[in-house]
């Protein structure tokens, strides 16, 4: 049995702090309603439809960015921190949001990219222009080797080197992603005063945390020592970035130090919330090193599931076994689906219904020990969009097609509608990405009258975690259960929960150590004691 340490922590007031535990409605801006008609979501239409959002029983939303950006990788090349891009709306638009969800009792949390920005930036535009000027190091700049080639083989996420050439400097630029995504120099005070300072004016404005983009990516070995090579054997590769141990080209021991500075400009706002990305294949190091005591940031989550191709008991339990709650540990967050990963309902259901299987993960996500993120769609059980290839926009997706499932599958329009319209109520244009045609039988309308939907359902689910202290912020102890079975409970001081799923699609022969009254269950009959139907769930407060 694997049992987490006593939860036992709280904020200043003595009372728990409002994020841990929380649940993160996560809104890609681009893809969630739009309000003018030109095919992009944007400020206004999340506004708009906050109240669908709060209705949900959730805690905060995380919006994606919403900066000035020539869009090369949609909002995550940044030209201008301070500003909103007008394809999204306005200062003003976002000082609007921002009160509405506070109204609605709302938190607020947006993104921060400081590990890149775009080439469009004001910043870079001068850096590049001489090697003397007074923010000539504010990216990471390298001469070529003598006969001209890149400064080492570190290698961009995105395929080829991360290195471009640049005339005007005499030298390559580093870009951990696109050649539009310049790499910061993090190390330099003075870029991290500058990112301060960014936090600073959105704190101001009212948002109550960031998560915070790639983080890992922040800082480089300044020696710039070749990365070591990593065999294939046994892997799929799509890209050179695959064939490297990112030693030296990211995870530099100094981020700690500026994720230190972070957190000390974030309590002068009060009990604001801090989540970083961490990616990687070993991300865990990072994680709790990013997170540890009470100086550094407060979660952090990974692709523990985001990219995992099968869902079952020991990933659940390898994964929490690592967050447990001992002295000085960070607490964790975990997503199944977001704007980056294939919808999880397409990697892991194989056989199983959809609907069943939605209900599945979706309660699954909300009984782990930690804050559940919750991309916008899960709620609604939606798979991943087909789309057609010259529809693609993710250069990702358009680099590695057809291997690659990419990410725009996962960012195609919200449905909102029934049939009435051929975006499903997103927009009355067409749409940035095509609307899958599935989508338009799960749309948000569709659902609201099904009692028996994944909408009906979650929300529920959602009702049932925000009354029980065990769900939101207990201890967790994994039950022996055997197979495709996943069973433990949660629990803080008298107040025990046992959850058991079933992940398999083949009924398990299983009586619960203890009696309890059942508060959730999807595809298990009441009267079904010593049985657990194939992709099924229950929820039970032990007595």
């Amino acid at each position: 049995m694997i049992a987490s340490a006593p939860a036992t922590h709280a904020g200043k007031s003595g009372s728990p702090e409002w994020w841990r535990g929380a649940i993160v409605y996560q809104v890609y801006p681009r893809s969630f309603l739009d309000t003018n008609g030109d095919g992009v979501g944007d400020l206004p239409g999340v506004t708009e439809r906050l109240g669908y959002i709060a209705d949900l029983g959730v805690d905060a939303i995380w919006i994606s960015p919403f900066y000035t950006s020539p869009m090369k990788d949609f909002g995550y090349d940044v030209a201008d921190y301070c500003d909103v891009d007008p394809i999204f709306g306005t200062l003003a638009d976002f000082d609007t949001l921002v009160e509405r969800a506070h109204a609605l009792g709302l938190k607020l949390i947006i993104d921060q990219v400081y590990a890149h920005t775009s080439d469009a930036h004001a910043w870079f535009v001068d850096s590049r222009a001489s090697r003397d000027g007074e923010i000539a190091d504010w990216y990471v700049w390298q001469d070529p080797k003598p006969d001209g080639a890149p400064p080492n083989n570190w290698q961009s996420v995105f395929g080829g080197p991360a290195w471009t050439w640049d005339a005007r400097r005499g030298q390559y630029y580093m870009h951990n992603f696109l050649r539009e995504q310049p790499q910061l120099n993090v190390h330099n005070p003075a870029v991290q005063n500058a990112l301060l300072n960014v936090a600073r004016f959105w704190l101001d404005r009212g948002v109550d945390g960031f998560r915070l983009d790639a983080i890992n990516f922040a800082m480089h070995d300044p020696q710039f020592h070749d990365n070591p090579p990593w065999p294939s054997e046994g892997r799929t590769i799509t890209r050179p970035f695959d064939l490297q141990h990112c030693t030296y080209n990211q995870s530099h021991p100094s981020i700690v130090d500026f994720l230190e500075r972070l957190r000390a400009v974030l309590d002068t706002y009060g009990d604001r919330f801090t989540l970083a990305e961490i990616g990687g294949p070993d991300p865990l190091a990072e994680m709790q090193a990013f997170t540890a005591g009470d100086q550094r940031l407060n979660s952090a989550y990974s692709f523990d599931f985001l990219y995992a191709g099968q869902l079952t008991p020991d990933r659940v339990k390898t994964a929490q076994a690592n967050w447990l709650g001992h002295p000085g540990e960070g607490w964790p967050s975990w997503a199944f689906s977001n704007h980056d990963a294939p919808r999880c309902v397409s990697r892991w259901r194989g056989a199983a219904p959809r609907e069943a299987y939605a209900k599945l993960t979706n309660a699954l996500l909300m009984c782990l020990r930690g804050n559940p993120i919750l991309y916008q769609g899960e709620e609604l059980g939606l798979e991943q969009a087909e789309v057609p290839f010259e529809r693609l926009q993710d250069p990702e997706a358009i680099a590695n097609w057809p291997l690659s499932l990419g990410r725009d599958g996962a960012r195609t329009p919200m449905p909102w509608q029934g049939k009435a319209t051929a975006s499903s109520g997103f927009s009355t244009g067409e749409p940035w990405l095509p609307m899958d045609p599935r989508h338009v039988d799960m749309s948000v309308e569709h659902q609201e009258g099904d009692s028996e939907s994944v909408l009906a359902f979650t929300r529920d689910l959602i009702a049932v975690r925000q009354a029980s202290g065990a769900l939101r912020l207990g201890d967790i102890a994994f039950v022996d259960a055997g197979a495709d079975l996943l069973a433990f409970t949660r629990a803080v001081e008298d107040e025990r929960v046992m959850c058991v799923f079933n992940l398999g699609g083949q009924a398990v022969d299983w009586t619960a150590p203890a009696a309890g009254r059942v508060l959730l269950s999807a595809g298990w009959p009441d009267e079904a004691t010593s049985c657990v139907p194939p992709w099924s769930v229950r929820i039970t407060q032990l007595r």
